[in-house]
């Protein structure tokens, strides 16, 4: 029998979504069926709608959720019906040149089939009830009551942690937590300096401050996301308005400047400010986006001294060892995530949601799910 569910479809670009009811595929052997329990609404999906990130249409967004697993293909070994799941949205092949060399991230796979939005298979796993087929965003299309993935998509983690919590770890905590925790060299006496304090930059000062940093110094233009920053570990809030943000670390550091600079902002003038911040032989990490057809300028004398400058897209994640990781960081108190929801939708109040998001007034919603 056919399962159907509620979906939010996007038709074009910088149109509305539209919820519908939609048909999902029959489970290849290894995959995974997971009803979603709760989705975020983050940027990258924003992008897809306002038409700076490009995408094949009709598409079901969404890449950040958390569900349980209820039904999975004859060939799935590690998972079963009942399970509580994170999702990822970087599957990967695990024998292909960037695999073989520790950068799943780059995953040739994942590179060619990514801008196809279909499922890592090549397939699509839905489809409208006129029979057209359905692109996913990022092999996910979270953004319905149930999606289809491989069972690698598909991380087991604690039933003690929400879904609404657990969801954030699937996207904006791992990128800004694993920059801090995976891919800086942040060591006890260090000051870390985090541009942007959405909630990836907000988990990159969680990290710094799991990470054992002496100073963490948490930029932006918006003065509560700032005092929220300071909740979360940073020990000074810098407005992005108002000070000069390399000004700062210098002062902090006895003229030095950061040893370690996160950048979260998504923003030509973040970009350029990074490497102006950081001291010589420190590190950058660039976590923020822009349209990639855009250009970015920087003073030369920014980028010498030894300065190490590296991007990232996931906090260098290994969803099976990272995800149950944080999630028990967050049941044991160490890591926040309660903080970052700003509010909790349903599915067809998911527009307003991302008008929120666009306008600055939201961390992060979650769609909920019964």
């Amino acid at each position: 029998m056919t399962l159907h569910y509620q979906a939010a479809v996007l038709q074009r670009p910088r149109s509305p979504l539209q919820i519908e009811t939609v048909a999902a595929a029959p489970l290849a052997p290894s995959d995974v069926l997971v009803r979603v329990r709760a989705a975020g609404l983050c940027h990258t999906d924003l992008e897809v709608i306002d038409g700076s990130l490009r995408y094949p249409m009709p598409i079901v967004l969404g890449h950040e959720a958390a569900g349980v697993v209820a039904d999975v293909g004859p060939a799935v070994r590690q998972l079963k019906a009942g399970d509580h799941v994170i999702l990822s949205w970087n599957p990967h092949c695990g024998h292909c040149y960037y695999c073989d060399r520790g950068l799943p991230i780059l995953c040739e796979d994942y590179l060619a089939k990514g801008p196809m939005a279909v499922g890592f298979d090549g397939t699509c796993k839905a489809r409208r009830a006129s029979g057209e087929e359905l692109k996913h965003l990022m092999f996910l299309g979270a953004f319905g009551e149930y999606c289809i993935v491989p069972e690698q998509q598909a991380i087991a983690v604690s039933r003690d942690i929400p879904f609404d919590r657990a969801c954030l770890i699937g996207c904006g905590v791992m990128t800004g937590g694993g920059a801090a925790l995976n891919i800086a060299r942040i060591g006890r006496a260090d000051a870390v300096v985090v541009i942007g304090c959405g909630a990836v930059g907000l988990a990159a000062v969680q990290g710094a401050r799991l990470a054992g940093a002496a100073k963490i110094i948490a930029v932006d233009i918006d003065a509560g996301k700032l005092a929220l920053a300071l909740r979360l570990g940073a020990t000074r809030g810098v407005n992005a308005k108002s000070d000069e943000v390399a000004a700062i670390a210098r002062e902090e550091t006895k003229g030095r400047g950061a040893d370690v600079l996160i950048e979260a902002a998504g923003s030509a003038a973040a970009f350029r400010a990074s490497v102006e911040a950081v001291r010589p032989g420190g590190e950058v990490v660039w976590l923020g986006k822009i349209d990639v057809n855009n250009d970015v300028a920087f003073r030369w004398g920014a980028l010498m001294q030894e300065k190490r400058i590296r991007r990232s897209s996931y906090g260098d994640a290994r969803p099976a060892r990272d995800f149950p990781m944080l999630a028990q960081a967050y049941l044991d108190g160490r890591l926040m995530l309660d903080e970052l929801i700003t509010q909790r939708i349903r599915l067809d109040a998911i527009n307003q949601g991302f008008s929120a998001l666009r306008d600055g007034k939201a961390i992060r919603s979650v769609v909920t799910f019964g």
